[in-house]
């Protein structure tokens, strides 16, 4: 079985494939989930704890996710454009949706360093 990302609280707990996420947005104290089918799902959790809950569960798999700046986590699998100079991100599957977000140029600089180092 392939793993599930469980994030549990004292009232709700969501387990979730890895690959449905498209995004986690930092809201304050809160962050926002982002599903590939458009479910959005707001968290009791800051940034910092949900990356520590993908790498202690998910491992090496929790590499799909990298952390762009102070307030996202996106999915590498769904990275389509990137455009420093704009400050966007165009988060995407191609077919069925896409999501673009703002993030600074500096982290969006990293991103495209990164990706094309990949792509060598």
């Amino acid at each position: 079985m392939k793993k599930q990302l469980i994030i549990s609280t004292s009232i709700d707990l969501v387990r979730i494939a890895p690959e449905r996420i498209v995004y986690i947005a930092s809201d304050g104290n809160y962050s926002t989930l982002i599903q590939s089918d458009g479910e959005m799902r707001m968290l009791s959790f800051q940034l910092g704890q949900i990356e520590k809950m993908i790498s202690s569960q998910l491992g090496s798999d929790g590499n799909i996710f990298i952390r762009i700046g102070k307030s996202l986590i996106i999915n590498r699998s769904y990275i389509y454009y990137i455009n420093i100079s704009k400050q966007k991100l165009t988060l995407s599957d191609v077919s069925s949706f896409s999501h673009t977000v703002t993030a600074s140029k500096e982290a969006l600089k990293q991103l495209k360093e990164l990706l094309e180092k990949e792509c060598k």
